[in-house]
């Protein structure tokens, strides 16, 4: 077991782009010390209050597409999600939800492809309840996909992905960057505004997909909690930074996955 714990800490320690995104799961610490590793939050935990306020993963099946390290497949599972595919494109952080996997006895539920999604029709395509697409599509021509593709071609095929997905899955949970490949030098949305991301989302995926929820981080007495999408909390907070700013979208297919 020692053995195992360490390699996991070697694995989360691994410098990489995306490295040290996500906190531990809570099963996670129990074996490890957080104060052993460094980790830069994205407010994983305040996230999935709002998800699980909303939908239940009990018994259900999900995909989790750019899961990282695995905070939010394990915290799922734990929940009570019966089966979990996850992936991730990073061998690193794929590595890492193996080896954790293994450590709490998961390995019946979860399948680990250690592979960027392709969104596209493959062989061992399979329906799920419930999808996980946080904060990937602005990476594409980045970490995945064509590396010359345009910006307008980019936004373009973000929506063709999240709309391939409507016959995949029931509800879909879903992020998306402000700034292309992660650059603030190239804006997705000419002003950088909730709003304009919001209308692109809806006006691109309202024949496939119904909203059943958007939520945004609001700050109160020094905490962060993602509240439902008002007149109010609508607008740019700088203060909160980039990613507080994005919106967090659940949206349910119109297809019922069929």
């Amino acid at each position: 077991m020692k053995n195992s714990i360490d390699r996991l800490k070697e694995l989360y320690s691994n410098s990489s782009k995306h490295s040290n995104y996500q906190i531990l799961a809570e099963e996670l610490n129990k074996f490890i010390d957080s104060n052993d590793i460094s980790i830069k939050s994205r407010f994983e935990k305040e996230r999935l209050v709002y998800i699980l306020s909303n939908l239940h993963p009990k018994g259900k099946s999900i995909l989790d597409i750019g899961g990282n390290t695995g905070y939010f497949t394990f915290e799922l599972l734990s929940a009570g999600a019966s089966y979990i595919q996850l992936y991730e494109g990073n061998n690193v952080h794929a590595e890492f939800v193996k080896e954790a996997a293994s450590i709490l006895n998961y390995n019946t539920k979860l399948n680990v492809c250690n592979n960027y999604y392709a969104f596209i029709d493959e062989s061992n395509n399979r329906f799920f309840d419930i999808t996980l697409l946080l904060n990937v599509l602005h990476h594409i021509g980045d970490d995945y996909g064509d590396q010359n593709i345009s910006i307008d071609n980019a936004k373009k095929e973000i929506i063709r992905s999240i709309n391939y997905l409507s016959d995949k899955t029931k509800f879909l949970i879903f992020q998306l960057g402000f700034c292309w490949k992660g650059n603030k030098l190239k804006p997705l949305f000419q002003h950088g505004t909730k709003k304009e991301m919001i209308d692109f989302i809806i006006s691109g995926t309202s024949s496939n997909w119904d909203i059943e929820g958007i939520a945004v981080a609001e700050e109160s007495n020094g905490k962060i909690i993602y509240q439902n999408l008002n007149p109010e909390n609508i607008s740019r907070k700088e203060t909160l930074g980039e990613f507080l700013n994005r919106p967090l979208f659940i949206l349910k297919s119109k297809n019922n996955g069929k």
